[in-house]
């Protein structure tokens, strides 16, 4: 029997030996037993790294993207619910330091130089190549890292590169919609706090929904993109770190978690990505840097489910953002701040809505992707917004450069997000016997801009 199994046994002296006839002999396993790892229910920093890196491997091993947002906000905790629109003094430091962002007064510098290219009392298409925006302050001070060809055009060269835009023919447009919904209808007084669904609402939106349709002719990336009208965007991230006070969990260390839910009264979608408007590891400046809990601001926190959404779902072609379009409340009336000799927060409202909606909107698309916190974006995404009362308009860029603002991603990331705004100006003074006055034609210009917006291919 052990002959036919391959192995002869010999007698030698007074010992059994069995000699095997096959060639390299077995190597050793390098180890008897399995690896000693941390329990995945203890309290140590050890079990905490283990759970935190087998959530990791999970939410890389998605086979999709649905699956992979679902595994992301799979968690709920208590988490500190972010308003865009908000009364707090000085929110936007405070927001800018919760998302890591950079904000530069005026206007990408590509955008201004467009402007001093067009020719007088027309708008010139080579506007749209670049990110949208006249701001003047911006061309005195351009950026590093940024390069404006278009600068060096003059509006003869301009106005003979293409047929240009009338801006008789669109302050005309502009008039129409405003005298629609503030002279002509006969409309009933309106409800408490309801004054902004009464006339500024149905204007931006009757004025958008015009200036776009006239514009498809000039962009393409507008005829084959999607108008939402009241969407729902939202988005959850972890940034910092503290002790949890109250309830089991008492003393451990948890990541502070934001949400924001935001409502924008308009926003347009796109399926090409803006261009990028300043290489991704680009520094403009400093982020602020706040020391103090977020309950301080005053920020509350609430449990309830972790959503990243950019107004539709993950399937629609339409998967990147190109303008955002918010309506100032009536509880953050400009007259409000006036009487209580806040003039100084004004244009703070502006500013945080500017910076929170665009940073959740932009995050949302980049993890729409597949980037998250632990895969960080390898390209910049690029969306815009425009912040208005229904008669003062500010308008915003933001570039987002990074996803990973956790406290172990943040360490070694010496990327930021950049946000450009502008000033708060009015687009006329006053609707009087069924005609305009003091109609501000940059403030259209600017507008128009921003839909003029497309990537360089087009």
């Amino acid at each position: 029997m052990a002959a036919s199994r391959g192995r002869r046994l010999l007698w030698h002296g007074r010992c059994w030996f069995s000699q095997t006839e096959s060639g390299v002999p077995p190597q050793p396993p390098d180890s008897l037993y399995p690896p000693i790892v941390a329990s995945a229910t203890a309290k140590s920093k050890a079990a905490k790294r283990r759970r935190l890196e087998h959530f990791n491997q999970r939410v890389h091993a998605a086979a999709s993207i649905e699956e992979k947002l679902r595994l992301y906000g799979q968690l709920q905790r208590p988490k500190y619910m972010l308003y865009p629109q908000t009364f707090a003094l000085n929110a936007d430091r405070w927001y800018r330091s919760f998302t890591k962002t950079v904000f530069v007064p005026g206007l990408p510098p590509r955008a201004a130089a467009a402007a001093a290219a067009k020719a007088p009392g027309a708008v010139a298409p080579e506007a749209a190549e670049t990110p949208a925006g006249v701001a003047p302050e911006a061309a005195k001070a351009p950026e590093p890292g940024t390069a404006a060809p278009e600068a060096a055009k003059s509006p003869e060269l301009a106005a003979a590169a293409a047929p240009c835009l009338d801006m008789g023919e669109l302050r005309s447009l502009a008039c129409d919609a405003l005298l629609q919904e503030s002279f002509y209808q006969n409309k009933k007084r309106p409800f408490l706090y309801r004054d902004q669904d009464h006339t500024p609402g149905p204007f931006l939106t009757q004025l958008v929904s015009t200036l776009a349709a006239f514009l498809c002719g000039r962009n393409p990336l507008l005829a084959a993109s999607s108008l939402d009208l009241k969407p729902q965007v939202n988005y959850y991230w972890h940034h910092g770190e503290e002790v949890v006070v109250h309830g089991h969990r008492k003393g451990r260390v948890d990541p502070v978690r934001f949400q924001i839910d935001d409502n924008p009264h308009l926003q347009i979608r796109v399926p090409k990505q803006l261009p990028e408007i300043v290489p991704l590891e680009s520094d403009l400046g400093d982020v602020p840097v706040i020391d103090h809990k977020p309950s301080k601001l005053p920020l509350f926190k609430k449990q309830y489910e972790n959503k990243v959404y950019i107004g539709s779902k993950v399937a629609d072609p339409c998967c990147y953002g190109h303008t955002q379009f918010h309506l100032i409340p009536d509880k953050l009336k400009r007259e409000k701040f006036v009487r209580a000799n806040l003039e100084d927060q004004i244009e703070v409202v502006y500013r945080a809505n500017g910076i929170a909606s665009l940073f959740a909107w932009t995050a949302a698309q980049a993890m729409y992707q597949g980037f998250w916190n632990e895969a960080d974006v390898t390209r910049p995404f690029v969306s815009q917004a425009v912040v208005t009362d229904g008669k003062y308009f500010a308008f915003f860029c933001y570039q987002l450069n990074t996803l990973a603002l956790t406290v172990e991603t943040i360490q070694n990331n010496p990327r930021k997000n950049i946000c450009w705004g502008t000033d708060s100006k009015p687009l006329y003074d006053v609707v009087e016997d069924g005609s305009v006055k003091g109609f501000n034609d940059e403030v259209l210009l600017q507008l128009v801009h921003f839909l003029l917006n497309r990537p360089k291919e087009l």
